[in-house]
């Protein structure tokens, strides 16, 4: 249901509620300028599966990042 790229996003603004983040996203969302228009992309995308969740659905979601982390 969720990209990487969106459960990352997820995680870094996660407050532990569907609408506690949804809140978040729209905040930071409104700090972000034309030329991050990919990052406007994915947040827009993430609200929009949000919106159409339930409360109990979110509570299912396992948010661990999965940042891709080299190790030398």
């Amino acid at each position: 249901m969720f990209t990487n790229d969106e459960i990352n996003l997820m995680c870094i603004y996660n407050t532990g509620t569907r609408e506690g983040l949804i809140a978040e996203l729209e905040q930071m969302r409104g700090y972000l300028g034309a030329e991050e228009a990919e990052l406007l992309s994915l947040t827009d995308s993430t609200l929009e599966k949000f919106r159409h969740m339930s409360d109990a659905e979110y509570a299912e979601l396992d948010l661990l990042p999965d940042f891709d982390v080299e190790t030398e």
